[in-house]
């Protein structure tokens, strides 16, 4: 299965690779897209989503590598669609939720909002009775939800244009 939303013919470089190919920037982005494809075809979609969890951490890229490879949202939202029946899947509202509430490290700020918006995705393609929040971390620590007008109030335009395409509308959140 490929999603039409990554990159294509990139040989896969496992993460370990990467760390000690001590790859940056647009290289390793696009490394993380390839890889996210490949364990896609592998039939391991929740792998795959943390290794879009791991492009999202790049703060900026160059307009070069963003004209033909976006932000991965679109990605998100496709594997959460279509690419979810063949593996192990795990609950993604609840990852991202956990994910975006415990961000901590360089960038944080952008990187919590990002999170926030695949959380968006996810909740918007998945069923929730499938799929549900985690109420108690909700409860225990007073977790406050965003809207998905929120988010995009944080993000960058290029990255909210994207998210528009997407056509989420205002969920009730």
């Amino acid at each position: 299965m490929r999603c039409p939303f990554l990159p294509w013919g990139i040989a896969p470089v496992r993460a370990s690779r990467m760390r000690a190919l001590r790859m940056a920037g647009d290289d390793l982005y696009l490394q993380q897209l390839g890889y996210a494809q490949y364990l896609l075809s592998e039939k391991k979609p929740a792998q795959a989503l943390l290794q879009l969890n791991k492009a999202f951490h790049h703060v900026s890229l160059s307009d070069d590598v963003l004209v033909d490879h976006p932000w991965p949202y679109a990605a998100v939202a496709w594997i959460l669609r279509f690419g979810m029946g063949d593996g192990f899947t795990g609950n993604p509202v609840r990852h991202f939720q956990h994910y975006a509430s415990r961000m901590s490290g360089p960038n944080s700020e952008l990187r919590t909002w990002r999170a926030w918006a695949c959380f968006t995705i996810a909740e918007h393609v998945l069923s929730s009775g499938d799929f549900p929040r985690d109420e108690l971390q909700i409860k225990n620590e007073a977790l406050s939800i965003p809207s998905i007008n929120q988010v995009m109030q944080h993000l960058p335009a290029d990255e909210v244009k994207l998210l528009e395409k997407l056509d989420l509308g205002e969920l009730p959140l």
